[in-house]
């Protein structure tokens, strides 16, 4: 089945994403993302202001939903937080102003990305479809990477100028090949993420999609070039989420069956037998889980750490404006990375925390709900299951510049329910 982009923003859409290794290769990811989603804003203010006036191929197809709402007075409220907690740390105009620019290239995309696939009328083949195209894009270019360390080829290519723009850091406007793990010395691969267990939640989103395309060639692209991330970039969050991610939305529909509640009762009555097994086995497995990569697990437990008593002890309501040089013990990442929740905390305080979780636990309701009822609902249900995993490893903020085609996604989710409902 041929798919091709009908209107002006599916054609952006889809020429966007499936140069991703292109635009990867120029440095330039870090830019288009937050350009993208700003472009597409603008999109969509035209659209509802011109109404029936515009060409018909590009008409909203309603009224905003109001979970885009949720995430648009999330977003802003969120804004607010970062203001308060500049103001109250004096940080000065020069770094508020720094930071609302990284707001606008971070957290707002929350925000616009559904917006934009709420109103547009971009349809969700289109952006399935896409995103397998990247994947054979990988499975091309897998070989060059997959032997680059063994035939002599550096680590990093080349770091784009346009680092100038400012951003988190070098690594997001660098070219690697491959990158070595400080605790084993052997290659690991990023692919087009600024790092490996990124690339790995990149991985799960690419299955995820992949498991929808309807064309079976594309489909097998995407599996494959998902598993292959998971697997090249050494990560434990992805093979976590490789299982889950998938498993859990397409199971969802049987709690709904009365069969189901018979044998998870039987299940329940079973563990008196053999739970305190089950318990050790799992036990076993968490702590293999936790020492492979128990370096890794140290530092990221310490900063959540260090975050959450100086968050209590500092500033409860609007955090610290900004994160802050985290000591020897945590090799001097920072305080308030590798974590969004306690990120959150200790950057945003209170308002922020709950400027974030109250939209992400409402869609994730309703998501669950459809999804239990509806298999339009799978895709959106996976792609927050990942997102959830990857906020308690990373800062999901200023890696929303990659994950905008399942925010997109998310936003088509929004526009089909609306739809019916009307």
């Amino acid at each position: 089945m041929k798919i091709q982009p009908e209107n002006l923003a599916e054609r952006i859409v889809w020429r966007t994403l499936i140069w991703t290794w292109p635009l990867y290769a120029l440095g330039a990811l870090y830019v288009v993302g937050p350009v993208l989603a700003w472009v597409l804003t603008g999109l969509v203010a035209l659209v509802l202001y011109l109404g029936p006036a515009i060409r018909p191929d590009l008409r909203a197809t309603g009224p905003i939903p109001w979970l885009a709402w949720l995430w648009v007075v999330g977003m802003i409220v969120m804004l607010f937080a970062l203001w308060a907690g500049h103001m109250d740390w004096g940080l000065g105009t020069k770094k508020t102003i720094k930071s609302s620019i990284g707001w606008a290239k971070g957290w707002a995309l929350l925000a616009l990305f559904p917006l934009a696939g709420a109103v547009l009328p971009i349809r969700r083949e289109v952006i399935i479809r896409a995103q397998c195209v990247v994947g054979l894009w990988t499975l091309v270019l897998a070989p060059l990477l997959l032997s680059a360390p063994y035939i002599g080829l550096p680590e990093r290519v080349f770091t784009s100028p346009l680092k100038a723009i400012g951003g988190p850091g070098p690594e997001y406007f660098t070219l690697f090949l491959y990158t070595f793990d400080p605790s084993t010395w052997t290659p690991r691969w990023q692919f087009y993420a600024p790092w490996s267990p990124f690339a790995a939640l990149l991985g799960v989103i690419m299955i995820l999609f992949a498991l929808e395309e309807k064309h079976r060639h594309w489909m097998w692209a995407g599996l494959l070039a998902g598993v292959l991330m998971i697997l090249a970039s050494k990560s434990r969050m992805g093979l976590v989420g490789i299982v889950f991610c998938t498993m859990c939305p397409r199971l969802l529909p049987l709690v709904a069956r009365t069969s189901a509640w018979f044998v998870v009762s039987g299940f329940i009555a079973s563990l008196a037998i053999w739970g305190a097994i089950a318990a050790d086995i799992i036990q076993a497995g968490i702590h293999g889980f936790r020492s492979a990569r128990a370096d890794s697990t140290r530092v990221r437990e310490t900063l959540q750490r260090i975050a959450y008593e100086r968050w209590q002890s500092d500033a409860v309501w609007f955090g610290h404006g900004i994160v802050r040089p985290g000591p020897h013990l945590v090799e001097y990442m920072p305080i308030g990375s590798h974590h969004t929740w306690f990120g959150l905390l200790f950057v945003k305080g209170l308002i922020g925390f709950f400027a974030f979780l109250i939209p992400f636990a409402i869609h994730f309701a309703v998501v669950t709900k459809d999804a239990a009822i509806h298999p339009r609902g799978r895709l959106p249900l996976g792609l927050l299951m990942t997102f959830l995993l990857l906020s308690f490893g990373e800062n999901i903020e200023i890696e929303a510049y990659l994950l905008w085609p399942a925010l997109l996604l998310l936003g088509c989710h929004m526009r089909e329910m609306a739809n019916e409902h009307r």
